[in-house]
C-alpha cells in the first residue's frame, strides 16, 4: 500500500484525483486551506488543514506521512486573479512548492517521487507555425500566474538536478468538467445559464474574449495521465497534458447554449477581457503517450453536459 500526499486535495483536480487513487489500495493524505469543497473527503482520506506557505507546518506533515508519492496541486490557478494580486499568486505558488521540497530534501527523501504540476500557460504566445505545442517549445509567459509555474516547474527540475529529489514535472493543458469552480471560463458559462434558467439572472450573458482557442481535456481523464506519468515519468524530465485539439470558446459558448433550452443573448464584456491573452493553444502530447499508452477517452460534449448538470444540480 503506497502511501500518497495530494497537496489541495478538496480543490477541482485534487477532489477528482483522490477518487481516482482510491481505486487501488493507497492510503491517501491530503492538504487543504479552505473549507470550500471539504464535503465528505475526510471519510475517503486523512486531512490536515495546513498553509504550505508555512515551512515548519509543511516539514512537520512530510516528516509525519513519509509519503512515496506527492501530487503537488495545491496553487493560486486562476491567470486572470493573478493579474489583480500578482504578488500573492507568485509568492503563494513558488513559496509553497519550495518548503515542500526543502523537507524532503532535509530529511533526506531522495526515494519520493514528486508530480509538479505546471501549466501550459508558461507557453504563453506561441507562433501559428509552432503549434502543436511540444516540451520544447520556448516559454513566453504572459500572466503572473504563468510566471509563478514557470518558476515551479524550474524549481523542481533544480531540485532534482542539485539534490536527485525525483520531481517529474507536467505542463498541463486547460481542463475542466464537474466541480471546477466558475472563475474558469467552461463553469463559468455554465452557471450563468442555469441561474438564467432557474430565473435568477436575466437572459443575457455577459463575455470576454470568444475567438481564443483552447486545449481542453475532461479533469478525469486529465487526474489519469498525473497517475500514469508519475508512476512511468522519468525524474527531471517534463511532459506536456492536453488532448491535442483546440477548441475556440465561442464554439464552447454555442455547445453550452444549446444544451439549454432558454432564449440567452450573449454580449461582450470588456471587464472581462485581460491585459494579454493567448490566441491559441494546442498539445503535443506524444512524450506522454510515447511513455504511458494515456490518451483522452471522455468526449468534449460529455464534459461540457456533466458540467452544466454539476450546476443544474447544486444552484
Amino acid at each position: 500500500m503506497k502511501r500518497i500526499l495530494v497537496t489541495g486535495l478538496t480543490g477541482f483536480a485534487g477532489s477528482h484525483l483522490l477518487e481516482h487513487l482510491l481505486k487501488k489500495e493507497n492510503k491517501v493524505y491530503g492538504t487543504y486551506l479552505s473549507d470550500n469543497g471539504l464535503g465528505n473527503l475526510g471519510e475517503k482520506a486523512t486531512l490536515r488543514r495546513i498553509d504550505l506557505t508555512e515551512k515548519e507546518e509543511v516539514y512537520s506533515l512530510i516528516e509525519e506521512v513519509k509519503p512515496d508519492l506527492i501530487y503537488h496541486l495545491a496553487a493560486m490557478s486562476s491567470p486572470a486573479k493573478s493579474f489583480q494580486q500578482p504578488t500573492e499568486s507568485i509568492f503563494n505558488n513558488v513559496s509553497a512548492e519550495l518548503n515542500i521540497l526543502e523537507a524532503l530534501r532535509q530529511l533526506d527523501l531522495k526515494d519520493t517521487k514528486t508530480l509538479i504540476v505546471s501549466t501550459a500557460e508558461v507557453y504563453g504566445k506561441v507562433s501559428p507555425k509552432d503549434l502543436p505545442i511540444d516540451e520544447e517549445t520556448p516559454l513566453n509567459p504572459a500572466s503572473p500566474y504563468a510566471v509563478s509555474k514557470v518558476a515551479q516547474d524550474f524549481l523542481g527540475l533544480q531540485y532534482f538536478n542539485s539534490y536527485g529529489l525525483q520531481c517529474v514535472r507536467v505542463r498541463p493543458f486547460n481542463h475542466t468538467g464537474p466541480g471546477q469552480t466558475d472563475a474558469f471560463v467552461v463553469p463559468a458559462f455554465a452557471k450563468k445559464i442555469v441561474e438564467i434558467e432557474k430565473g435568477k439572472r436575466d437572459p443575457v450573458l455577459m463575455v470576454g474574449n470568444l475567438e481564443a482557442k483552447r486545449d481542453f481535456t475532461d479533469v478525469r481523464d486529465m487526474v489519469r495521465a498525473y497517475e500514469l506519468i508519475l508512476e512511468k515519468g522519468t525524474p527531471g524530465e517534463v511532459y506536456n497534458i492536453g488532448s491535442g485539439k483546440s477548441f475556440k470558446i465561442g464554439d464552447i459558448l454555442d455547445s453550452l447554449l444549446k444544451m439549454s433550452d432558454k432564449k440567452i443573448k450573449v454580449e461582450e464584456d470588456q471587464a472581462l477581457l485581460r491585459p494579454s491573452d493567448t490566441p491559441e493553444l494546442i498539445c503535443d502530447y506524444s512524450k506522454m503517450e510515447k511513455i504511458t499508452g494515456w490518451k483522452p477517452e471522455i468526449p468534449f460534449e460529455k464534459t461540457l453536459k456533466d458540467t452544466l448538470d454539476y450546476w443544474r444540480n447544486i444552484l
